[in-house]
């Protein structure tokens, strides 16, 4: 295969996946009264009226708080998964591996109905956040799991051997040795997750409570009734935020990852 025709194959899939991006940009900034594109004119007076927006603003708040929390909790447990699936899983690690990446092999709308179901049927309901929680952290286990056992492949027992030979006790051989082995597969688990629970729709849609809504429902619930650029300019400023995040975790632990 020629280089110009590489370079046109892989234009073509840049272009496939930025256009639409392109377009939810290009009407952000339209001066018109809908949501069309190509704008009416050129204007920031749909950001205006974003900022000045409270509601959009509440649910931006609970969107960071949920993706946060998520990918803590979802980070711990998947990379403990990844050490035991990789190390000790032994004749189960097919099974393991198949349990831990189910919630991606699934309609994300069934996994949504079953855990409505589940929360009702252990006492929490949608009367508080765990509900919504329990099902970010499920959605995005997986993330982590697959990068952090994809890092941990290249790690070697006998290390872990050698500082124990040494004298250095479990806790210290992980944070030692193994952690800062392993430390760009959990930074780049945790990114997904979180970037996958900020954006996340049907699970927070079955199973949030009364009078909280996150940044996807808060959009899904304003485009019922309006139908003006502030949407449009509500999601550039999604996109914004989530581009803002992966370069300041690349800045600040991506050229630092020789370190802990």
């Amino acid at each position: 295969m020629s280089k110009h025709v590489l370079n046109g194959y892989c234009f073509i899939i840049y272009a496939f996946l930025l256009l639409p991006i392109m377009v939810v940009v290009g009407a952000s900034f339209n001066a018109g009264a809908f949501l069309t594109f190509p704008p009416q004119g050129l204007s920031f007076r749909w950001y205006v009226v974003f900022f000045h927006n409270d509601v959009f603003w509440r649910a931006i708040r609970t969107s960071l708080w949920i993706a946060a929390v998520s990918t803590l909790i979802s980070g711990i447990i998947g990379m403990m998964a990844a050490v035991f699936y990789v190390q000790h899983a032994g004749r189960w690690k097919e099974s393991i591996r198949l349990a831990m990446l189910l919630p991606l092999l699934l309609p994300e709308v069934l996994t949504a109905i079953s855990l409505l179901f589940f929360v009702y049927a252990i006492g929490i309901g949608t009367t508080t956040m765990a509900g919504m929680l329990i099902g970010h952290v499920l959605m995005t286990l997986p993330f982590v799991f697959i990068n952090v056992s994809a890092a941990m492949e290249a790690y070697e027992p006998s290390w872990s051997l050698a500082a124990k030979s040494l004298g250095a006790g479990p806790f210290t051989r992980f944070r030692r040795i193994m952690l800062p082995l392993i430390k760009p597969g959990v930074i780049g688990g945790c990114l997904f997750a979180f970037i996958i629970s900020f954006d996340l729709f049907t699970i927070s849609f079955m199973l949030k409570n009364v009078g909280t809504a996150t940044l996807p429902i808060q959009i899904y619930d304003y485009l019922r009734t309006n139908f003006t650029p502030e949407a449009a300019a509500v999601s550039t400023m999604s996109i914004v935020l989530t581009v803002v995040v992966v370069v300041v975790s690349e800045k600040v632990f991506g050229l630092r990852i020789h370190r802990f």
